[in-house]
């Protein structure tokens, strides 16, 4: 027998608490071995074999942390196989923590360092967690793609715009885009590249003098609109600009010279039937005005007998001077009545 096992023998006959606290570290250490190669054996054995060396109490740390260990180490194995150095364990256990997508970010690094795309991690987990699929946007980044505009999804399938000589024209264009990722975090998303390509071909149509120019040239619409950097400040970098389609709809210009003449048309009804109601309300004023007249003139007349007979009482006039004035009278009515039309009579008798 070896004299450091005589030596433990005989501390552990000395001292049998010694021994027994001994004997239960051991086990507890043996139980925590048992236990960690259990959930972590084969993980721990893979991260060893891979060239990534993983401390035991990184493990434990993540699994106190709530961190899962198979998504951490296998997204380091595969960022190491492929060659990046930026990527480490605390990194991306931190990637996992603020909620972010580890392995879609891993797989964005493998995708850009492949295509030799100049992307950091730190760069790739910011997209990640602005919300961005950044994978997707390595895969447009090397692969462009094509956006619509307008956008069918959004009910519109064609960009309507008046030519200079009133004819509409629907257009249809297809624009490839692609991705630009150091704008990628706080740049303009697809609606914006759709909507500054539906502002430029409006405006080119509108420019146009007539629509049959558009017509023989629609690339004049794709090089203008492109000619206006209409990727400034956006997520992606225009690539090209295609009229898919351009067609004729309708005569705007005639139609709404045709408004434009019925608005004026019930423009002068309007002022007609206001001088209308005038002359009629003019009119009637001066109906009024004659029956006030008339009012006045019965007024006066009844006036006459009274200064007569006041005349007769003092005086001034005799019995001979009233016959005299009373022929009078009789001769002028007659007069009247001989030189009166009898067609007007009639007519003023039956209106």
């Amino acid at each position: 027998m070896s004299p450091f096992l005589l030596q433990a023998k005989g501390l552990f006959e000395n001292h049998p608490i010694l021994a027994g606290i001994a004997i239960l570290v051991s086990a507890i250490l043996v139980l925590f071995g048992f236990i960690f190669f259990l959930n972590f054996g084969s993980l721990y054995i893979q991260a060893l074999f891979s060239g990534c060396k993983t401390p035991v109490k990184v493990f434990v740390g993540m699994w106190l942390r709530k961190v899962q260990p198979s998504t951490i180490i296998n997204s380091l194995i595969t960022a190491t196989k492929a060659g990046i150095k930026d990527v480490q364990l605390d990194k991306l256990e931190a990637h996992f923590l603020a909620r972010g997508n580890v392995n879609r970010v891993v797989n964005a690094l493998v995708a850009a360092n492949k295509a030799n795309i100049a992307l950091s991690f730190d760069q790739a987990a910011a997209i990640d967690l602005a919300g961005r699929d950044v994978y997707d946007a390595v895969r447009t980044s090397v692969q462009p793609k094509v956006i619509d505009c307008p956008n069918p999804e959004g009910g519109r399938t064609t960009v309507d715009a008046v030519a200079g000589d009133g004819i509409q024209l629907k257009a249809k264009a297809r624009v490839t885009v692609r991705t630009n990722l150091s704008r990628l975090v706080g740049g303009a998303t697809e609606e914006t590249i759709i909507a500054r390509v539906g502002e430029g071909i409006v405006t080119t149509i509108g420019s146009a003098a007539t629509h049959k120019s558009v017509l023989a040239n629609p690339d004049l619409i794709s090089k203008t609109v492109l000619s206006k950097g209409l990727d400034a400040g956006t997520a992606y970098e225009i690539l090209s600009i295609d009229i898919a389609d351009v067609d004729v709809g309708e005569n705007i210009g005639a139609k709404l010279q045709a408004e434009q003449a019925e608005s004026d048309k019930r423009v002068a009804q309007a002022l007609a039937e206001k001088r209308r109601a005038l002359a009629v309300a003019q009119e009637q004023e001066n109906i009024a005005e004659i029956a006030a007249n008339r009012a006045k003139l019965v007024l006066a007349e009844a006036e006459v007998p009274r200064s007569i007979a006041d005349a007769f009482r003092k005086g001034h006039l005799g019995i001979m001077d009233y016959y005299r004035m009373k022929n009078i009278q009789a001769d002028t009515t007659m007069r009247e009545q001989i030189g009166r039309d009898p067609a007007k009579d009639k007519d003023e008798l039956h209106g």
